[in-house]
């Protein structure tokens, strides 16, 4: 099993925005870290955008085991089914996380606090000062990290 950590956020929310994920083997070790901006957009969005991010790569590394460690409570309950994608902006980003989650097989979440998830918090500044400084809001940029 691997565990990401995922973060996003937004200067403005709308405004900014980035992700982050840091991406770990059973034993700690680090797989990979790697963020996107995502031009400008709502925490929430940022959020899903990691999450999609990391699936993906679980996905592309062939991981049919993951836990998704976030501080985004609401992001972690909607994954979880414990509440209601409401927001139709969401919608979308929801149901493509939930078909890259599928294609894993067995995806776990944790709700995390902030410091727990440091790494990834990180990374999604890093992306949000790179969004702040596009000239074309909304191009998405994924820049891989090593570890």
């Amino acid at each position: 099993m691997i565990t990401a950590y995922i973060d996003g956020g937004s200067r403005g929310n709308p405004g900014p925005a980035g992700f982050g994920v840091r991406v770990e083997d059973e034993s700690g070790a680090v797989l990979g870290r790697f963020s996107g901006s995502v031009g400008t957009a709502t925490n929430n969005v940022a959020e899903y955008k990691g999450l999609i991010a990391a699936l993906d790569w679980a996905c592309a590394h062939g991981h049919r085991r993951v836990h998704i460690r976030s501080d985004s409570e609401l992001l972690v309950r909607q994954m979880r089914g414990e509440y209601r994608v409401k927001n139709p902006g969401l919608q979308p980003l929801y149901q493509q996380a939930m078909e890259l989650a599928g294609r894993i097989g067995a995806v776990t979440f944790e709700h995390v606090r902030r410091e727990l998830n440091a790494d990834a918090d990180r990374l999604a500044n890093e992306a949000m000062d790179a969004a702040a400084g596009e000239a074309a809001p909304g191009a998405s940029i994924t820049t891989p990290r090593q570890p």
